[in-house]
């Protein structure tokens, strides 16, 4: 056997015993068994000793089972107990309570044992195999095979023995019949057999201990589970499970307990009588099980009829029963399935035995049923509930479940048990239970009502947890509750803030800080909700409370989102904020404007600058202008830069304004200006504080390369005051450096001359010391250096007008130059000392013109090859090697040797090898640099050689465009210009010569023929076209250049013979009109030929200028040279030989010049300008005959042309000169001051043609027309009548006249014929008059004339009349009409002055009169006419008088020396109708009046004191005063005005010199001003402290009844009834003000008005104080709140002192006629005291204990009650007295009065007096009471209940929801009694606390048959909301709403709004035919929207309750419907 073998492997034993363990367990089943399965069997007797039958009991142990059959059991009994089944061994321990071995092995097991106490097993297979097991590690230590060889001997004896066992004397023996028996060892004798019993195996598991004991403890194994089932018939059939039993013998109560303990209570009854046992334990038991099976009922183990027998079962038990506390207690524990059995039961309880606990049992069964409803009744949960004795725990249970309704009514049921153990942890425990996302609107009202309240009554100590709590719950509403922020935040948190009255003296220890943060932050959240609703704005908490009132405004602004709704909202929102805040308002604005500025310009770049267009809007807002100015320059400073349009736009308006900023501002505008500067080069951050720093900062703008840098540094200079010297000279320096030649010229054209002057001296310095430095000298520094040197070029420049400076920067620049040409052109460095040394200038002209000289000689063996010849071949013409000679000729003129000789050579060789162009650049350079003789020498040879260049045709090379005659002549002019004097003759010739020649080129055609130039005849020489008066330009034919030029200059040539090369000495000339005969040459020969061709060219072409100009120089100088050549004698013998020459050349020119001087001479008087000189010229050389003739021809064919006429005059006037032609030339002359004339007045559009060359006295005509010109001068005046003769003072007086007259006409109505010319300004009257004046012989008439007419002028024209008066003034002539100096002086006010007020009647009344069109100016100038004439003057200046224009007027009123007070006067009424009046009105409506510390208002009242204390006489000042006063509202401005004028008053009086009858009127008007100020004044303290009703109005005459009614005002209840946060008048300092200003004694009013209070007496106090809740509020009574109030104004010590006596007096102890204290006086007495005291002083002084106070004020309450029932008591008899009997007692004796009625309730509830049929009466009685005092009709609503009736009936609704015995009270009753005060939701609410299931909703149905659903709703939200009636207000609404549902009575809520509450109630109910019943009713009446929103609403609420997609996708779909066909309903949904 593979198992076997393997079971001997030592290594593997645990494993195989593993597997063999697991094996076994899969196939069998052994369960444990103690004693569930125990019997107790009767036996007969097993000995004949014994009689009677035997009681035993058996119990089963152990049952094995298995899946499969037993086909043989063995059981083997030793010390252990082993049972053998089959192939299994199980070993148990002696109880059979734990296996301690199972085996399984191959074969069946035939023996087994054990032995050493249980520690091995020795077990026996059937196959042989033994088998050694080591029990403690449950291992097979081995395995050996056996061969068995058993000897049974005792089976011999005993035949069929199957099984024998032997215990001491006693053989047990089985047989194989199954029958066990019971055998005597020693005597074999069978002792007991069980034949009845068949038995397949036994085991004897234990001895018996008594020999007594008929038999051991037997175990027996059954073979069938069931005892009785075993019989024979079962024998051999395969068994299924063995079950192990043990049977012994048991007493009666054993077996009665096991009876019991079976349930078989019909036996156990039966043996319990048998026996004689306690019957009443057999119903105890049963009852105890009906208990279980009733705790199984009640959580639906069993169904209706089984709970329902179980219940009659243990009632039929409990009425079998007489121990009473055992029904008790079995009744209360026991869990009644339903609320009707528990009342039941606790009844029947209450029947046997009426105890306290059932009591209590029922009180909170009727809780119990509240909480959990009628339907939900559960007995488990009830039981727990009844012994839970937790009922804090249990609300603390329901506060974290979110189940607030329950936790109210819990606390509603146990407020007075939770009251005597709460403390802190347990308020803790309570805040901390409520839930986080419990609704506030759910937690607020119960809070209010009950539980805040509960607090501060029990443990006022927990008001600090409690306001922090409230605090902390109240922020977190921000985020959980954002929909209602920050109202349910406010609503929450005002709980916790008690008010004045609540918040006792003593509690000031109890959370005083906490509340007051509490208070802080209800005072925020009011202002944040005034924010939301008034204003809009949304402001988070943390930011209101880090914020001030000035953050608000600014948060408000900040939210604007675009700067053009700033001024709406500034209107709208600001202003209204900065009124009720009383923040000023401008200075608001511009605080934000500032802090706009500072929080974005740091974070704002260029791109985003909204800020400052918002700014801008802000500031458009405001009004004052200083603070407007202000703003301006935060915005400077802040804004971006470079600034936008809107930033610059609002500084330029202001710029442009007048102010006393102005200067500032453009201060900070030049700073911003050098701000913006700097922001451009990166410079954000400056502070400039010296000028180093400034300079430093110029330095660094100069090095960046912008081109605004030097005028950017300029303007930083300007800025700070620097010299721009400075600046300029280093900017010059650094373009040096740069190379910039133009731009360093252009700064030096733009210096001026002194500043110039100082940077060029500077340069100079600098630049002698750069070069001197020449060790530290680089290349790129010497080139910058080099450029400096050619700048010192230009310097001379500016430096012209300075003779010595241009001289000595003349020579510096000449060494500068040198040596920058020598530094550039030849790489040679001198400094200045070395240039200024000959022998080092020596050794480099040397070096360098060897080194020429080389070069030269290797390019001319080169240039050999080449035919043309070579002049350089540097193609710049510079080069560092001397290779040309224009090398050779820079050095030379840079040593400043000879190089002007070699520059000549070098450019008369170029030009005589054509190269002109080369050759002009040299000469050009010789002209430039070296203006001497000896270059016009060198440019006189080029010119001449160039002119016969041009007269042989040789080729030249020309550059393109050259004027090469024009470049001759120009040359020439040079020469001359620098030529030795030997040299000027022929030089001027010369430029004679050329200017012919080029003017005969500029008239040639514009083609080129001619080979040498492309002539452009537009670009001509500026300078030549300069000339000072008109110069004749010939119109003609052009010429043939070809043909012309080489005659042209061939004449030239001639004009010129001498050749170069001939030597002339010095006076010598080459020119032909200073050369000489001696040579024999003939010189006019060549002349002749020509000249004639030439002429007779010019002459074809019209060019007769030209030809006279050729004919007269070439005949001139033929003239000149024979003329000089016959004064030498020896010479005038030749000239025989020119006779023939020069008489042909005389005939030629006379023929011609005749000719040519008539045609030109037409020509140049028929030219638009005659050239005067021209003509004159020409006129000469005709005869004079002739010439007249030609004159008077043009002068009399010219019509009105003057200028013309003028010209052709004057030469004709010149010629008579010449000719002596006196009669001529006056003729002449007369033509030329007729035409003067007329040109001159054509200019003023005056023609002189009618009186054109007409006699003088003719003239005079003229003069009418001249004055009325405007634009005639006095000067043209004086001269035309100087001119003509004429008589010039008439015309002066004619002239002033008119040009007065018409200059007031043109200004007052315009001239429509000259309506282009403007009128001549006043000064320039006034000066053309003063001009002429001092002319006029006498000044009398015209002054007499001025006087007359100043008055006709416009009032309005000041400038006119001014001019009017200075001429006046200057005619120096005596004016008696008027003051002129006066007049004077009041017009120069006046054109100062401008008008504030509209013209009035007087003055249009005056220009009427005196026939004056109305003025534009009148509209802001002030008639001068009527100020003049004094009998109007104040009706002008009354209208102007102003704060502004006093000053001015008041100069006026003294100039014109009127009465000053009335001015005085006038002015103090004027600032007060136009300024105060309407200030003090709009402040009234901003309610601002009252303060008196406006500054407006402050400072117009200074100007009007101003003005009245200037006033002289005091009467009138006083007077005016109170004139004033009088028409002030009442106020603070009312009350300092009559203080002013009660000084003004005693001013008066004062006055010494004053008269009896004025000091009479004076003390009247006194005696009446004080009082009408003490009444002001008092008028003024009600208003200034929000006081001032009409009822106290009336009362400012008798300040005493005013101070009492103060007292009773009705702030000082609300005062004490709100939570704080609202302000209120301060009546205090009011009371203290008035009593100061009246002078009463307040200590007296006091006195009275505690009597007042304190003692008042009647039911109304028995009332008030009659509510426990007066304890801690007393609301009702406003008197005690009143006396508190008023004592809290005086110390807490001298309240004490005068309460304290109260509370033992019998009368009143603070006067001596008052009335006898009562109980309820003391009381009143002690809720006030109990207020102004701290516990310290009232301990002391009351000597009661700190923590008694309220509980012995509670007695002084109970007791004054008593007292007003007649009820004698003091306050130690009522504390020692039993409560219960006083309260039945009292209800004996005064049930019948209702205040008894109402103090038996309090006293109840406050000492916890329970009793049912108390309870029921007492509530009866309350209902009772109310209703016979009720005078309404029933039919009436409930709003005709009186408030206090209302009360009552609030609270007796509330006492029934606490009675503890609500199950046995007349509920219909009272509902009845309610409905009977029309309060059916009160009705209602009491059916539905009926416990009866089937009763109550019969009558609830019954009742809302017949009621108004909409009043009892209405009912539910107003008098049920206060949060203490724990849910039943729900309950209602919810019935109401589900009874209209199910009848259809959807009509009755459709137009109410309840509607929606219904709608959500059918939605949420999930009823889809309800749902279905409101849509249709809702499609019949057409509400098509509410149909949509209720299926919308059903669908919703379907898809979450259910998570139905269906449902949603149909939501979805009929929501897109309905969203699409909106437009024929009303909204979409």
């Amino acid at each position: 056997n593979k198992c076997i073998n393997y079971l001997f492997a030592p290594a593997a034993t645990s494993s195989v015993l593993s597997v063999l363990l697991w094996y076994t367990i899969c196939f069998f089943d052994v369960e444990l068994l103690t004693n569930e399965d125990t019997n107790t069997v009767r036996f007969d007797s097993v000995s004949k000793e014994e009689n009677g039958s035997g009681l035993y009991q058996v119990d089963t142990l152990v049952k094995i089972s298995t899946a499969n059959e037993v086909r043989t059991v063995t059981v083997y009994g030793s010390n252990w107990s082993i049972v053998v089944a089959d192939k299994t061994v199980i070993l148990f321990d002696q109880s059979y309570q734990t296996i301690l071995l199972l085996l399984h092995f191959e074969t069946d097991v035939d023996a087994i044992d054990v032995c050493l106490d249980g520690q091995f097993l020795a077990v026996c297979e059937r196959n042989g195999n033994l088998h050694l097991v080591y029990v403690p590690h449950k291992k097979i230590l081995l395995t050996r095979v056996w061969v068995f060889f058993i000897v049974h001997c005792v089976y011999v004896y005993f035949t069929g023995v199957k099984k024998m066992v032997v215990v001491d004397n006693l053989l047990y023996i089985l047989d194989t019949e199954d029958i066990l028996s019971l055998w005597d060892l020693h005597f074999l004798v069978m002792v007991h057999c069980w034949p009845d019993l068949s038995i397949y195996d036994f085991e004897l598991t234990t001895e018996c201990g008594s020999a007594s004991m008929v038999a051991p403890y037997l175990s027996v194994a059954i073979s069938t589970c069931a005892f009785s089932s075993c019989s024979s018939s079962s024998r051999g059939q395969p068994i299924a499970s063995v079950v192990v039993r043990c049977f012994t013998e048991a007493l009666p109560e054993n077996r009665f307990s096991r009876l019991l303990h079976k349930h078989m209570f019909e036996e156990a009854e039966k043996f319990a009588i048998t026996f004689e046992l306690d019957l009443e334990l057999v119903y105890k038991v049963k009852l105890d099980f009906v208990l279980e099976q009733l705790a199984s009922a009640s959580v639906g183990g069993y169904g209706q009829d089984v709970w329902s027998e179980l219940v009659d079962e243990a009632k039929t038990n409990l009425t079998k029963i007489t121990d009473e506390q055992y029904v008790v207690d079995y009744c209360l524990k026991a869990p009644w399935p339903t609320f009707e059995t528990a009342e039941k039961m606790l009844n029947h309880a209450a029947t046997r035995y009426s105890s306290l606990q059932i009591q209590e049992a029922l009180a909170r069964l009727a809780t119990f049923c509240s909480l959990q409803g009628l339907e939900n009744f559960n007995g488990i949960a009830w039981i727990e509930f009844l012994n839970s004795t937790d009922n804090l725990g249990d609300i603390l249970t329901h506060l974290r479940d979110g189940d607030m309704k329950g936790a109210q009514l819990l606390w509603l049921r146990y407020e007075g048990q939770i009251a005597v153990e709460f403390d802190e942890s347990r308020l803790e425990a309570i805040l901390s239970a409520i839930p986080e996302d419990l609704p506030s609107q759910d937690l607020c009202p119960w809070f209010r009502t009950v539980f805040v309240p509960f607090v501060r009554r029990v443990l006022p100590g927990g008001q600090r947890n409690l306001a922090k709590w409230l605090e902390q719950k109240a922020r977190n509403l921000e985020l959980t509750e954002k929909g209602a922020w920050p109202q349910n935040g406010l609503d929450l948190a005002v709980l916790g803030v008690p008010s004045l009255w609540t918040w006792m003296k003593s509690d000031d220890n109890n959370g005083a800080r906490e509340v007051e943060n509490l208070k802080a932050l209800v005072s925020n959240l009011r202002r944040l909700l005034d924010l939301h609703r008034k204003y809009n704005c949304k402001l988070s908490l943390s930011v209101f409370e880090k914020g001030s009132a000035l953050s608000v405004a600014f948060f408000m602004l900040d939210k604007v989102p675009a700067p053009e709704l700033i001024a709406a909202t500034v209107e709208n929102s600001i202003l209204p904020y900065a009124e009720e805040h009383e923040i000023p308002f401008d200075e608001l604005l511009l605080q934000y404007i500032k802090d706009l500025l500072e929080r974005c310009s740091s974070q704002t770049t260029t791109l985003f600058t909204e800020w400052e267009a918002k700014a801008v809007a802000v500031l458009g807002c405001m009004t004052d202008t200083d603070l407007m100015v202000d703003a301006v320059l935060e915005i400077m400073q802040k804004a971006v830069v470079p600034w936008s349009n809107v930033v610059e736009k609002l500084v330029q308006q202001y710029l442009e304004m007048d102010g006393p900023k102005q200067e500032l501002l453009k201060e900070s505008y030049r700073l911003m200006e050098i701000r913006k500067l700097l922001r451009g080069y990166g410079i954000r951050n400056f502070n400039l504080s010296n000028t180093n720093q400034i300079m430093t900062l110029i330095r660094y703008i100069l090095k960046q390369d912008v081109p605004t840098a030097l005028e950017d540094s300029l303007t930083l200079a300007d800025a700070y005051k620097l010299p721009t010297s400075q600046i300029n000279y280093l900017y010059l320096i650094q373009l040096i450096g740069q190379g910039k030649t133009e731009e360093i010229l252009t700064v030096l054209k733009k210096l001026s001359s002194a500043e110039a002057e100082c940077v060029i001296e500077r340069l100079t310095s600098w630049a002698r010391l750069q070069l001197e430095d020449k060790d530290h000298i680089s290349d790129e520094v010497r080139k910058g250096k080099t450029l400096c040197f050619n700048i010192k070029v230009h310097f001379v420049y500016f430096l012209q007008d300075d003779a010595l400076k241009s001289m000595e920067c003349e020579n510096n620049l000449i060494m500068f130059k040198a040596i920058a040409h020598l530094q550039e052109d030849f790489d040679v460095f001198f400094t200045p000392s070395n240039y200024e040394d000959p022998n080092i200038r020596k050794q480099i002209q040397e070096h360098h013109i060897t080194a020429y000289e080389n070069t030269r000689g290797r390019h001319s063996s080169k240039a050999k090859a080449t035919t043309a010849p070579v002049v350089a071949n540097d193609p710049d013409g510079k080069t560092k090697t001397i290779s040309t000679e224009a090398g050779l000729r820079r050095l030379g003129r840079q040593l400043q040797r000879t190089e002007q000789e070699l520059w000549s050579d070098l450019a008369l060789r170029a030009l005589g090898v054509g190269k002109v162009d080369k050759a002009l650049k040299i000469f050009s350079e010789l002209y430039e640099h070296h203006y001497n003789s000896s270059t016009g020498k060198v440019l006189f040879t080029a010119a001449k050689t160039l002119c016969q260049m041009l007269e042989a045709d040789v080729p030249m090379v020309l550059p393109d465009d050259m004027d090469l005659p024009a470049v001759i002549h120009y040359l020439a002019c040079q020469a001359i210009t620098v030529c030795h004097s030997d040299l000027l003759l022929d030089c001027l010739e010369l430029c004679k010569c050329t200017r012919i020649a080029m003017d005969v080129y500029h008239q040639c055609q514009l083609s080129d023929n001619y080979g040498f130039i492309a002539k452009v005849s537009a670009e001509k020489d500026p300078c030549s076209q300069w000339s000072f008066q008109d110069v004749f330009n010939e119109d003609c034919i052009v010429l043939d250049p070809v043909s012309v030029l080489p005659v042209q200059y061939e004449i030239t040539n001639c004009l010129l013979p001498i050749s170069q090369d001939t030597k002339l000495y010095p006076l010598d000339c080459s020119c032909l009109s200073h050369c000489s005969f001696e040579d024999g040459s003939n010189y006019l020969q060549p002349l002749l030929g020509p000249l004639t061709n030439m002429l007779q060219m010019l002459q074809e072409c019209s060019q007769l200028e030209l030809a006279l100009r050729v004919l007269v120089n070439s005949y001139g100088s033929c003239l000149q040279h024979v003329t000089s050549n016959v004064m030498d004698i020896k010479l005038s013998a030749q000239l025989k030989k020119y006779n023939v020459c020069l008489n042909d050349l005389r005939k030629t020119t006379t023929s011609i010049l005749n000719a040519v001087a008539v045609a030109l001479l037409n020509k140049v008087f028929n030219w638009r300008v005659v050239d005067c000189d021209l003509a004159i010229g020409l006129c000469t050389l005709l005869s004079k005959v002739d010439v007249f003739k030609i004159l008077w021809k043009v002068i009399d064919n010219t019509w009105q042309n003057y200028d013309k006429i003028l010209a052709v005059a004057r030469v004709g006037a010149n010629l008579c000169c010449l000719y002596n032609e006196a009669e001529e030339q006056k003729k002449f002359l007369s033509v030329i001051t007729d035409a003067e004339w007329g040109i001159k007045l054509s200019k003023l559009e005056i023609s002189i043609q009618p009186v054109f060359r007409q006699r003088p006295e003719m003239k005079s005509s003229l003069i009418p027309v001249l004055v009325k010109n405007r634009k005639i001068t006095p000067d043209i005046i004086l001269q035309y009548c100087s001119t003509f003769g004429l008589d010039h003072d008439g015309v002066i007086n004619q002239y002033i006249t008119t040009l007065l007259l018409l200059q007031e006409d043109e200004e007052g109505a315009g001239d429509p014929g000259q309506e282009e010319m403007q009128p001549l300004c006043h000064a320039d009257t006034l000066e053309r008059v003063l001009q002429i004046i001092p002319m006029l012989h006498s000044t009398n008439e015209l002054t007499d004339s001025l006087c007359a007419a100043i008055f006709k002028l416009s009032p309005y024209n000041y400038e006119r009349i001014e001019v009017v008066l200075k001429i006046i003034q200057a005619a120096d002539e005596n004016v008696t009409r008027f003051s002129v100096s006066q007049a004077m002086g009041l017009l120069q006010h006046l054109k100062s002055y401008k008008r504030v007020s509209p013209p009035s009647d007087v003055e249009n009344t005056y220009l009427l009169e005196n026939s004056l069109l109305p003025n534009p100016l009148s509209s802001s100038r002030l008639p001068f006419h009527l100020l003049m004439q004094t009998k109007h003057y104040w009706k002008i200046i009354s209208p102007e008088l102003t704060e502004e224009t006093f000053p001015t007027l008041l100069l006026i009123s003294k100039l014109m020396k009127v009465n000053l007070d009335k001015l005085y006067m006038s002015a103090a009424n004027h600032v007060f109708e136009k300024k105060m009046k309407p200030l003090l009105l709009e402040q009234r409506k901003k309610a601002q009046g009252h303060h008196g510390n406006n500054k407006e208002t402050f400072k117009v009242a200074m100007t009007m004191m101003k003005y009245i204390h200037c006033i002289q006489s005091p009467e009138w000042a006083a007077a005016t005063a109170h004139r004033i006063t009088q028409e002030l509202p009442p106020g603070y401005e009312k009350t300092q005005s009559l203080r002013f004028c009660l000084a003004l008053g005693d001013a008066w009086l004062k006055d010494p010199n004053l008269e009896e009858a004025a000091r009479a009127r004076g003390e009247t008007f006194l005696s009446k001003l004080k009082l009408q100020f003490q009444r002001s004044a008092t008028e003024n303290t009600l208003i200034a402290s929000q006081l001032s009703s009409p009822e106290h109005l009336k009362l400012t005459g008798l300040p005493a009844r005013l101070i009492v009614a103060l007292y009773e005002h009705s702030s000082v209840e609300q005062r004490y009834r709100e939570s704080g946060g609202q302000t209120y008048p301060d009546i205090h300092a009011a009371v203290k003000e008035i009593a100061t200003i009246n002078k009463v004694d307040i200590l007296k009013i006091r006195n009275m008005m505690l009597e007042k209070w304190i003692c008042k007496t009647g039911p109304a106090v028995a009332k008030d104080i009659g509510n426990q809740d007066c304890v801690s509020n007393i609301e009702e009574d406003p008197d005690l709140m009143r006396v508190v109030y008023m004592l809290q104004s005086c110390s807490m010590d001298d309240a004490v002192r005068l309460l304290k006596p109260i509370l033992s007096a019998e009368t009143w102890p603070l006067s001596t006629s008052g009335p006898r204290l009562t109980f309820c006086h003391r009381t009143r007495a002690l809720l006030c005291l109990v207020r102004l005291a701290d516990s310290a002083t009232l301990e002391a002084q009351l000597q009661i204990p700190s923590n008694k106070i309220l509980y012995y004020l509670k007695c002084y309450i109970f007791v004054s009650q008593l007292e007003a029932l007649n009820i004698p008591y003091t306050v130690r008899s009522f504390l020692s007295s039993p409560k219960e009997g006083l309260v039945k007692g009292l209800w004996k004796n005064h049930s019948h009065e209702p205040q008894a009625v109402r103090l038996v309730a309090d006293l109840c509830l406050e000492y916890q007096v329970y009793d049912p049929q108390l309870w029921n009466s007492l509530l009866q009685k309350l209902l009772g009471f109310n209703l016979v005092r009720r005078h309404a009709p029933e039919k009436s609503l409930y709003r005709h209940n009186l408030p206090d009736q209302q009360a009552t009936l609030y609270r007796t609704f509330v006492l029934l929801l606490k009675c503890p015995f609500l199950l046995n009270l007349d509920l219909i009753g009272i509902a009845n009694r309610f409905a009977q005060f029309n309060l059916p939701a009160f009705a209602l609410g009491t059916l539905l606390l009926i416990p009866c299931a089937n009763k109550k909703p019969q009558q609830v149905q019954g009742f809302l048959s017949v009621c108004n659903p909409v009043t009892v709703l209405e009912q539910v939200e107003e008098l049920m909301n206060t949060g203490e009636l724990a849910g039943i207000p729900a309950q209602i609404r919810e019935t109401v709403l589900t009874f209209i549902s199910q009848n259809g009575q959807h009509q009755k809520l459709l137009t109410t709004k309840h509607f929606n509450h219904l709608k959500q109630h059918v939605v949420s109910n999930g009823q889809p035919d309800q749902v279905k019943d409101l849509v249709d009713y809702l499609i019949s009446q057409n509400r098509c929207l509410k149909v949509a929103d209720s299926v919308l609403h059903h669908f919703d609420y379907c898809s979450v309750t259910e998570n139905n997609k269906p449902v949603i996708l149909l939501s979805l779909f009929f929501r897109s419907f309905l969203n699409s066909r909106m437009e024929y309903w009303d909204k979409p949904v």
